[in-house]
């Protein structure tokens, strides 16, 4: 039963007060069986009017041995949770208590049993182990949850009822915002032009203009940016359209350009929300993630067309290629880990790691997978070998993650995915893959099959595809340098909740022999001059310059016997003993001597000079790495 009280106060018209009680006095078992804390008792306070809520209690009551076992939350319409009880009072038993923030001691130190006697007045008054004031400025209407559940064993209880109380002040003054998102075209072809346009309003009954209004459109994976135009700024890498200030009953609009970079099939959702405003809004909370409020809104297209296979783009190797074929490697049904060794690349590592699932044992796919077996093949006469994923999913969420890692970076990667299809009410295959460069994510391309479409770097099947067609294979491309390549196999949203039984094959990949790619810079600055000092030295004669040279491998091979050299600059003369080594011009500290012999040569930058001429050498630079070679000259 829901019964509530409404008081008004006498106060100042403008700011008045109003003080409203809900309770709920469903009662109902609270117990480890009944109320686990993974689905626990809600207790609903469905508030009509919409104020700004300014205070917020609740009474809580119910019979509960043993009330350490009890955790209590109280969660507003806006999605806030804040936490009243969690596992307090040890043995104590029942609760029969009114949570206030104004309370001279918090519910921590409550280790006493509490009267069954019914409630309110409740028996005694503590502040809740969060802050009530969260709710504070957030808007009354909608529905209020108390929650409730029962953390260990052993014990149980009834609940009683519970008040809450909700002190609100008039919306006004308040800015009243909505959002409005659509898209120039709902069944695009794949490469079309398309719009979406982000509108805002101020509603005209509105009392202020919002100020630093901002809204979040993190454009999706399928589209891309060519431009925004309207009011305001749009940051296409935060996804960010600065809208700045909005009177009432005024609208903002951003137009945002770009082309469909999806295949045929594909359905691309945009979502887009406010995500600041100077002002309250009733009915809405800028930034919070909460459905069906008026503050957010989004819009889909499906690419349309007849769907082809793609064409992947051509994988360009400066200095060759390395191919990792299955048909060469052995690999044990049932192996999770590999190590292969790659010619000109070094010793890789392949991991195949499941989640909410298990592998299969299939005779016809080679047994305990993932095993090495050709009767999946993409298609490829003769048959080759390909490692092949066949999982048991429990759930949407399963997924397999085939990580590589290779040993130094390689310029590019290509390689194909078989049997990426879709099969109604068995399996829906959903493949995502990613990498990385020294840590810094690196995306592929992939080319869609015609039983799946591409959508950024997932393909989604739709179409079956049997054991020996081409129809289910993806394409993945690396067209810059990466040392990780993860593969995600698992579901998407057309499977079962339980998919059960579904397969994907990894073929070769063709790997981009490292190549180094030395860069060289040259700085100068001024230390000191016979006039100024060090104290802003300028480039007269007799002041003393500091040179710097810097050579940094971007490349992702490993550069060998690199040796610089480098001639005085005329009106100069070499400062002996001023040379110094190191990975970078401000590092550069390690004492080189003014020869070409001896242990400095070696450790591990060399520089010497002959006449006026510097030399610098080093056997090895890693990928990524730099040496820095710096020396001292007089102005003549």
């Amino acid at each position: 039963m829901l019964v509530w009280l409404a008081l008004t106060l006498a106060s100042n018209p403008v700011a008045a007060q109003t003080t409203s009680s809900y309770s709920n006095t469903t009662t109902g078992t609270i117990s480890e069986s009944a109320t686990p804390c993974a689905t626990p008792m809600v207790r609903n306070f469905t508030v009509a009017a919409n104020a700004q809520t300014s205070d917020v209690n609740i009474g809580v009551q119910f019979a509960h041995t043993y009330r350490g076992d009890i955790r209590a939350t109280l969660t507003s319409p806006a999605g806030t949770v804040v936490d009243l009880i969690t596992n307090v009072g040890a043995t104590a038993n029942n609760l029969n208590v009114l949570f206030d923030d104004a309370a001279g001691t918090s519910i921590t130190a409550h280790n006493a049993n509490d009267s069954t006697v019914a409630a309110p007045p409740y028996q005694r008054t503590f502040s809740p182990q969060g802050s009530l004031a969260a709710f504070n400025g957030q808007g009354s209407a909608g529905t209020w949850q108390l929650s409730i559940c029962d953390s260990l064993n052993g014990d149980s209880g009834t609940f009683t009822r519970a008040d809450l109380t909700l002190t609100t002040v008039p919306l006004s003054p308040y800015a009243d915002l909505s959002l409005a998102k659509s898209v120039s075209n709902a069944a695009p072809a794949p490469g079309a032009t398309i719009n979406y346009v982000l509108s805002v309003t101020n509603a005209g009954a509105s009392t202020l203009t919002a100020t630093g209004v901002t809204v979040q459109d993190t454009l999706p994976a399928g589209f891309t940016f060519t431009g925004a135009a309207g009011f305001g700024s749009y940051n296409a890498a935060t996804g960010v359209w600065t809208v700045g200030s909005i009177p009432p009953g005024v609208t903002r609009t951003l137009t945002i350009s770009g082309t469909v970079a999806a295949s045929a099939g594909a359905s691309v959702t945009n979502s887009a929300e406010i995500a600041a405003s100077s002002a309250f809004d009733p009915d809405s909370t800028p930034g919070n993630g909460a459905a069906g409020e008026d503050d957010s809104d989004s819009a889909t297209f499906t690419v349309s067309g007849t769907r082809v296979a793609g064409t992947p783009p051509t994988l360009v190797c400066p200095v060759g290629t390395t191919t990792f074929d299955w048909d060469a490697i052995g690999w044990s049904a049932g192996t999770t880990s590999g190590s292969p060794a790659l010619t000109a690349i070094g010793t890789a590592a392949i991991d195949i790691a499941v989640s909410g699932g298990a592998f299969l044992s299939n005779a016809t796919y080679g047994g305990q997978s993932p095993t090495r077996q050709n009767v999946v093949t993409g298609g490829l006469t003769p048959a080759q070998f390909s490692i092949f994923q066949l999982v048991d999913f429990t759930s949407q969420a399963g997924s397999v993650a085939t990580t590589i890692s290779l040993p130094t970076a390689v310029p590019g990667a290509q390689f194909r995915l078989f049997d990426v299809d879709y099969a109604a009410g068995q399996f829906a295959d959903r493949v995502t893959v990613a990498g990385s460069y020294n840590g810094a994510p690196v995306t592929p391309i992939l080319t869609n099959g015609t039983a799946n479409y591409v959508v950024g770097n997932s393909a989604y099947g739709d179409v079956l595809s049997t054991d020996a067609s081409g129809n289910g294979n993806v394409t993945v491309t690396f067209a810059a340098p990466v040392d990780t390549i993860v593969i995600d196999y698992g579901s998407h949203a057309l499977a079962p909740a339980n998919p059960g039984q579904q397969g994907m094959a990894l073929h070769d990949v063709i790997f981009c022999r490292p190549t180094a790619n030395l860069a060289i810079a040259k700085t100068s600055s001024v230390i000191s001059d016979p006039v100024n000092g060090t104290t802003d030295p300028k480039a007269i004669p007799g002041a003393s310059m500091r040179y710097c040279i810097l050579v940094t491998n971007n490349g992702s091979g490993t550069a060998t016997a690199i040796a610089i050299a480098d001639a005085l600059p005329a009106g100069t003369t070499f400062v002996p003993g001023s040379l110094r080594s190191g990975t970078s011009c401000a590092a550069a500290a390690t004492t080189e001597d003014d020869n070409a012999s001896g242990g400095d040569e070696s450790d591990p930058f060399g520089a010497s000079i002959t006449g006026s001429a510097i030399a610098a050498n080093t056997a090895t630079l890693a990928p990524g790495d730099a040496m820095a070679i710096a020396f001292t000259v007089t102005i003549d």
